[in-house]
């Protein structure tokens, strides 16, 4: 892989990046506010997980057996939008004190990355999109194993660090809010929880379709 290669390779992930919240982001966000970004790392560890996971289906070839298994896709999929959908009204509808501002510790780490790891699997499209997109900045001619190494390490890098961005993002505009009323940004993440949610469920829904 050449240096040009991975410039443009850089330019294709952000060019997918910078678009709206989306599920993940929308999930670091709620999570920032209520337990504030270095805890909220758990759950971007957990996202990462699953996109590390992704990614080896994707090298191995298991793409294309999710793309042709709609029953699989569905299930993962609607499981997701279900889990995301019940932590966001349990949010919206929590009394003040039943759910803290930043620095809360009442979810578990382990908890926050369970969110993690389930909402990114959730997202069935992940794998096409990982096995659509390394082959094109991948050099025959050389070694595969070390190229998707640096190419998977890579978005990993800057989802982290985007999704950490997001997170401080989120506490920044909480901070204001606070003041207002704890209740009001109770029911922001559990708003940002219910959108997450339907950002999944919205994706649309065909095998074989190349898209995340």
């Amino acid at each position: 892989m050449t240096w040009e290669t991975y410039i443009l390779y850089l330019a294709a992930i952000a060019a997918f990046f910078a678009t709206p919240p989306d599920t993940s982001q929308l999930l670091i966000m709620s999570n920032s506010i209520q337990h504030g970004v270095k805890r909220a790392s758990w759950t971007i560890a957990g996202d990462l997980t699953a996109n590390i996971i992704q990614m080896m289906a994707a090298a191995f070839g298991l793409a294309a057996l999710i793309a042709t298994s709609a029953n699989a896709f569905s299930l993962i999929k609607w499981f997701g939008v279900a889990y995301l959908a019940w932590i966001g009204v349990q949010l919206f509808l929590s009394k003040p004190k039943e759910f803290q501002l930043a620095g809360s510790s009442r979810k578990t780490r382990t908890s926050l990355f369970k969110q993690g790891f389930i909402t990114s699997s959730a997202n069935t499209y992940a794998v096409i999109f990982f096995a659509a997109l390394f082959p094109q900045f991948i050099d025959p001619a050389l070694a595969t194993l070390p190229q998707v190494t640096i190419l998977g390490v890579t978005y990993l890098l800057v989802d982290a660090l985007l999704l950490l961005i997001w997170g401080h993002l989120a506490i920044y505009s909480a901070d204001r809010l606070r003041a207002i009323s704890s209740g009001l940004v109770n029911r922001i993440c559990g708003l940002l929880m219910i959108g997450a949610a339907a950002l999944l469920a919205s994706k649309d829904f065909e095998p074989n379709t190349q898209s995340q």
